[in-house]
């Protein structure tokens, strides 16, 4: 704005100074004093002071937006052969064994490669062997299945900690990569063999006891007859008593063994009221013990 100002003021003066040539030679009166006026105004713009500036903008030039390719994603390259660890299915790490305990080890293994195993083979890698195979065949496996391989093996005999690791390989004899395995490679059997504790000397005689009672019936009411068959599990005495549902008491009585076996005592009982009556052997000694009654039923 300011330079636009400028500018007019310039072409003013410049209409004024050609204003005043054009003028006559003989100039009338009062021309002076025109010229001088003219003059005085040509100074009093140029002594004018701008109060504005303008500054010129250069519009801003729209670059072209750059349009989106698509850029083809890289797709994972197939991987044949490779397989997972999944699981131990049987002696988990660290299991303890006796020394030269025989045992089954078996993994879990998944086929996640894209090609199916035909022909391939399960390998002891490095460690202890323990006495297992150094090689044995596997079926075939498609992708994505699951096996369990098994391998039969023999703790060690001297007391430690013991690993094997063992490997898959295919028919062309190529190392299938682990995944979820030992550095990416292998599976392992990993367990510790201590000996058994020293066996302390123990009592192994069992104390006499009687091990069982039955009671049998002979007669009628008014002549009933109960019969005790007593074995017991060794020699010994046994004390017992004769048991009836009135209440009445007989002197208690023993019974020698000489051996384990069975010995059988009667007695008679002249029950004749009507109802139903028991009667019943009561072991006293070596235990106390009650193993059941007879009973009987008056009209």
């Amino acid at each position: 704005m300011k330079k636009f100002t400028r500018m007019f003021h310039l072409f003013i003066i410049c209409a004024l100074f050609l204003g005043a040539c054009n003028l006559p030679a003989d100039e009338p009166e009062g021309a002076e004093a025109s010229s001088t006026f003219a003059a005085q105004t040509v100074e009093a713009l140029l002594k004018i002071t701008p109060t504005a500036t303008s500054t010129f903008v250069v519009p801003p030039t729209n670059s072209p937006v750059p349009t989106n390719t698509n850029t083809p994603v890289p797709t994972a390259t197939p991987v044949c052969p490779q397989g997972q660890f999944v699981t131990d299915v049987t002696i988990p790490d660290g299991t303890i064994m006796n020394p030269g305990q025989t045992f089954t080890k078996k993994w879990r293994i998944r086929n996640t490669g894209t090609c199916a195993w035909s022909g391939y083979s399960m390998v002891f890698d490095s460690g202890d062997s323990m006495s297992g195979p150094a090689s044995q065949p596997i079926g075939v496996i498609n992708p994505g299945q699951e096996i369990d391989l098994e391998v039969n093996l023999t703790a060690p005999t001297t007391a430690g900690n013991y690993r094997g690791y063992w490997r898959i390989v295919s028919n062309n004899n190529v190392l299938v990569p682990m995944l979820n395995g030992y550095q990416g490679r292998s599976f392992y059997v990993d367990i510790k063999v201590q000996a058994p504790p020293t066996a302390t000397a123990t009592n192994t005689s069992v104390p006499f006891t009687v091990t069982n009672v039955t009671v049998t019936t002979s007669g009628a009411c008014g002549g009933f007859t109960a019969t005790a068959n007593i074995t017991t599990n060794g020699p010994g005495t046994v004390t017992y008593t004769w048991k009836f549902s009135d209440g009445a008491t007989v002197p208690n009585e023993t019974l020698n063994f000489a051996a384990a076996g069975t010995q059988s005592r009667s007695y008679t009982w002249s029950v004749g009221a009507a109802g139903t009556h028991w009667i019943d052997i009561q072991i006293l000694s070596p235990i106390n013990q009650q193993f059941g009654r007879a009973q009987i039923t008056c009209p």
